[in-house]
């Protein structure tokens, strides 16, 4: 994710802060400045918002880490100012298995809790009358921090259970539903579910409260498209490579220039290209480093200086679900098929999407 920072890597996966995190940090000094609030108070909000994220951290190490249980690896976990996100390469199809996944993360919230709660005198709060409780909770301080901390993940396990997309409440009813649906059927069904109650927030929070406008903007378009994926996932599956793939194609010589590939494109509809040597595939270049070259270094330059030589090469036989997760979450989304050494084909996500297309209609 572009902006993001890397605090590190734990149990071999990187923990990222994306810059928009700060936006949190800097709303609550606002809010202190203008509440009047001295140093010492800011600076106990500020320290309540690491920990309170150090726990969302925890709660997204639930998901990878039981996710791997699974052979299913998790590419990062980033920091937002709506809580974390684990980049898990997939979730898993089978129900049980991505039950555990998404009801992982709110358990870790659990357990904090229950620490806390041992270490906590919550009587003592809770048997205060409601002037004196409110007195006691108006500010984060020394004496009240571990409660806050305690019902901020209690607020947790709740928010993320709603039976929406992409909350893990959504997950866990779709990994109910797939036990007696499909897939596809079962993922209709928590995706409406969720937009639903996304658009009863969307009200609430025109009424009350703007944070919920958000969060109704974030359950709509991840149940959506959750939806949406899973439905083009089913499209492809059982699926190859071969039958998806361009066989009619350009191979680009190392030595032609850029203006040979800028009348390429303009004179038929392939924007990448791949170059090859003596039958073998040496790099591709595309569509979109055409126009730096050209302003940088000229139309002269030949292939051979700016093409990539760090692509992936497949094979015609891959899975195209195997394919379509890779082109989702990686940068490159054009690659040559080739087989025994020898270049077969190209693939790219407009391959795929005119596969799916064609695949969706009645009469293919």
């Amino acid at each position: 994710m572009k902006g993001s920072l890397t605090l590190g890597k734990f149990a071999g996966i990187k923990v990222r802060i994306h810059w928009s995190f700060w936006l949190i940090i800097v709303w609550i000094i606002f809010l202190d400045i203008s509440r009047g609030n001295d140093i010492t108070g800011m600076m106990w909000n500020i320290l309540f918002i690491f920990s309170l994220f150090f726990c969302v951290v925890l709660h997204e190490f639930g998901h990878a880490l039981t996710a791997r249980k699974f052979n299913i690896g998790t590419r990062q976990i980033t920091l937002l100012p709506i809580g974390g996100v684990a980049s898990l390469e997939e979730m898993p199809e089978n129900p049980w298995e991505e039950f555990l996944v998404a009801i992982a993360g709110p358990l870790v919230n659990v357990g904090i809790a229950i620490i806390l709660y041992l270490f906590i005198p919550v009587e003592s709060f809770l048997e205060q009358d409601p002037e004196a409780l409110q007195e006691s909770l108006s500010m984060v301080n020394s004496g009240n921090f571990l409660f806050f901390l305690l019902s901020a993940n209690i607020l947790l396990v709740a928010f993320n259970l709603i039976p929406a997309f992409p909350m893990d409440g959504g997950r866990v009813l779709r990994a109910l539903l797939s036990t007696k649906l499909d897939r596809v059927k079962a993922t209709q069904a928590a995706s409406l579910l969720g937009q639903m109650l996304a658009f009863f927030f969307f009200i609430i929070g025109l009424l009350y409260n703007p944070i919920l406008i958000l969060i109704a903007i974030f359950v709509w378009f991840g149940a959506q498209g959750e939806n949406v994926m899973i439905q083009q996932m089913s499209l492809l599956k059982d699926h190859e490579v071969r039958e998806a793939m361009m066989t009619d194609f350009t191979e680009l010589n190392p030595d032609s220039t850029v203006d040979d590939v800028v009348d390429l494109i303009i004179a038929g509809t392939e924007r990448d290209f791949v170059v090859t040597e003596n039958g073998k595939v040496r790099g591709i270049v595309k569509h979109s480093d055409i126009n730096d070259v050209l302003r940088n270094r000229g139309k002269n330059v030949s292939v051979r200086e700016f093409m990539k030589t760090d692509f992936t090469e497949l094979k015609a036989s891959e899975k195209l679900t195997d394919i379509y997760r890779k082109i989702r979450v990686s940068q490159n989304d054009f690659f040559p098929v080739v087989e025994n050494g020898e270049i077969k084909g190209v693939i790219d996500m407009n391959n795929i999407n005119e596969f799916m297309m064609f695949r969706s209609s009645a009469d293919y």
